[in-house]
């Protein structure tokens, strides 16, 4: 028999104080674990692409970026509770698919209503498994900007020094991430790092000849470091 694992919860509030009051609150229910409580949205969105985080608690109003944008770049990845001091915003938050919406200060029995729909919304299996992910975020040149891509849609990644080169079939995109970050964040049965500056989509692959990877007109040299596992990988799918 299966045992349920509890739903994982992240807390973002440009306020220390408000994240310790979701933490001190979620203690109480066996259902939710808290990952972590934070004021630093970057590192949300990391963990929530990384497949890290089932609800998000957020405040609308942060320095760096509002919940409401939070909301639209985690998209499917996670379910949002928004929380705020400002009612007034709650219908564009509804707009937006959150679960709830929790106006400061949050009354103990208001957020357990919260958590109730949460709950309630969802389709978890009696495995306990989740849906697989099929995208992720990528952080763009511009402030607050972030490409939404496709683990379909990427071709290869490269590595230069601090910053990554994404190609896809549309466009490249450049962000400042290792490649053994982004490694981490990507299906492993789909992807492979076949040299120290290459990670290659294998169902992107046309031809591989000796030493060589070739993805559209790209060809991409396999380094002895990484052949055994590019090998293992390609031959038992």
């Amino acid at each position: 028999m299966s045992i349920k694992r509890p739903y994982r919860c992240l807390a973002l509030d440009d306020e220390l104080y408000a994240t310790q009051v979701i933490e001190t609150y979620l203690a109480e229910n066996a259902d939710f674990t808290l990952v972590k409580a934070t004021t630093d949205v970057y590192e949300s969105i990391r963990l929530v692409n990384a497949g890290l985080i089932d609800l998000v608690f957020v405040d609308i109003q942060m320095p760096e970026l509002t919940g409401l944008q939070f909301v639209k770049i985690c998209g499917d990845s996670c379910k949002v509770i928004l929380t705020t001091a400002y009612p007034e915003y709650a219908l564009e938050g509804f707009n937006l698919d959150v679960v709830d919406y929790l106006v400061k200060p949050i009354a103990l029995e208001r957020f357990q209503k919260a958590l109730s729909k949460f709950m309630a919304l969802q389709g978890v299996d009696s495995s306990g498994s989740t849906p697989e992910k099929t995208h992720l975020f990528l952080k763009g040149d511009a402030k607050h900007t972030f490409h939404r891509v496709a683990f379909s849609d990427i071709l290869y990644i490269e590595g230069l020094n601090n910053y990554i080169s994404v190609y896809t079939t549309q466009q490249r995109i450049v962000t400042y991430m290792a490649l053994k970050e982004i490694l981490e964040l990507l299906p492993p049965r789909q992807f492979c790092r076949v040299h120290r500056s290459y990670i290659v989509s294998l169902a992107h692959i046309r031809l591989i000849d000796g030493g060589m990877i070739y993805l559209g007109s790209k060809a991409i040299p396999v380094s002895d470091t990484y052949k055994a596992g590019f090998y293992e990988l390609i031959n038992n799918p």
